[in-house]
């Protein structure tokens, strides 16, 4: 459950209330983008696999700099900026859909250019809550976070799905812009600053500092299996998001609403996965729970493409929300267990050193499901990227093997 002296501090509160209120604006604007291409601008598998590779491509353009720079500044101001450069951005869309000049090509672009900001606020971000809380308390921490922002993802797609019908798709992007604003406000109320960060005449090139994240990730057996897995879930994930509204809204006949009321159950998942996140980690062991939630919830993801128009729908909607409870809980133990152990020194660059090899397999992933929902159809797509999904903890149990907890684990720094 979460931490309640978590929610003494002033300063994680407002973390909170900011990354909440953006989730939510995210998680409407999560239903009404791709329905905007699907149902507006009639897009194809193709088109909507671009949308899709366009928000993610920047982590692999930028996203080593992006860690190595942030390695080198205060983080607190790029996070606000961050938040400013998004809401402009998707600010153009209802304008450009208000005056009859919105298509894909604008819907590419916005996404590419948001998506260089994201990197920033993601790399930044995780560098960034361990100075709010310490490092002790980032399992706690982030669990809170997910649990209270997973609350936003219940409301918001069925929100969003229900606006779209109401609205337009292109209008309910406009909340998403809003909340980021609001987010930015939150973040410049923070009071916790960060220690200076000395400039040394004899530190190293950017490029020498990059070499030495890659380095520092290469070399140790925990961050390749996690990167490894990790990569392969998203490469999973990519796959279908070409597909899945496509499936949703034209092989399941299912209005916008009923789309983002499914989303929605499983983002309940997640909120609850996230809140007992801390018990099960105490339960099952906080290294053992990173490649056993995957494990055990991955296999679900085959029931989506066997849905099927009517009552069967609920196997889309099982599938979805077994597989968001699988990943919340991987995603917080894994993350939490690399701010614990990683050097202060290195955290910006390891993180975004991981973040370029998780992420940077997405685009792809999203160009790769259009094509293949071309050549092999909508349920194909999605059983190849479900295979993909159950395979994924493998490199994980490779490595942890019958370790339990954090404290058998050996050396962080020692190669393997």
């Amino acid at each position: 459950m979460t931490d309640a002296p978590l929610f003494r501090s002033r300063d994680f509160r407002l973390l909170l209330i900011g990354q909440t209120t953006s989730q939510l604006g995210s998680q409407v604007s999560g239903v009404a983008i791709p329905l905007l291409a699907v149902l507006t601008l009639d897009a194809s598998p193709i088109e909507l696999g671009l949308v899709t590779a366009s928000s993610t491509l920047a982590f692999a353009l930028i996203g080593l700099p992006a860690g190595a720079w942030l390695d080198r500044w205060v983080k607190l101001p790029v996070l606000v900026a961050s938040d400013i450069a998004r809401a402009l951005l998707l600010a153009t869309i209802p304008l450009a859909a208000l005056v009859g000049i919105l298509n894909i090509t604008h819907l590419v672009v916005v996404s590419l250019l948001t998506g260089f900001a994201r990197v920033f606020f993601d790399v930044g971000y995780q560098s960034y809550l361990p100075v709010v809380l310490g490092k002790d308390r980032v399992l706690a921490g982030n669990s809170s976070m997910e649990a209270i922002r997973a609350s936003g993802q219940v409301i918001g797609p069925g929100l969003g799905g229900g606006l779209v019908g109401v609205i337009g798709a292109a209008n309910v992007v406009l909340t998403q812009a809003v909340t980021f604003a609001v987010s930015a406000v939150c973040l410049l109320a923070i009071r916790t600053r960060e220690a200076p960060i000395p400039v040394h005449p004899d530190r190293p090139r950017l490029g020498a500092q990059i070499r030495e994240g890659l380095v520092f990730v290469a070399h140790n057996r925990i961050l390749r299996a996690t990167a490894l897995a990790s990569a392969a879930g998203n490469f999973s994930f990519a796959i279908a998001s070409a597909v899945t509204f496509i499936f949703a809204s034209r092989t399941l006949e299912l209005s916008p609403l009923a789309i983002g009321v499914i989303v929605s159950v499983g983002s309940v998942s997640a909120m609850i996965g996230a809140a007992f996140t801390p018990r099960i980690s105490r339960r099952v062991g906080s290294v053992r729970i990173i490649w056993l939630s995957l494990a055990v919830t991955g296999p679900f993801a085959l029931l989506t493409p066997l849905s099927q128009p009517g009552w069967l729908v609920l196997l889309a909607a099982v599938g979805m929300s077994v597989g968001e409870l699988g990943q919340i809980i991987y995603a917080v133990t894994n993350v939490s267990l690399r701010q614990r152990l990683c050097p202060d020194a290195m955290l910006s660059r390891v993180n975004a050193t991981m973040r370029v090899l998780i992420m940077g397999l997405f685009p792809l992933g999203a160009l790769v499901g259009g094509v293949l929902g071309e050549l092999i159809g909508l349920r194909g797509t999605l059983f190849v990227a479900g295979g993909l999904m159950v395979l994924s903890p493998i490199p994980l149990m490779a490595v942890f093997g019958r370790i339990r907890d954090i404290e058998q684990l050996e050396s962080w720094h020692r190669p393997g």
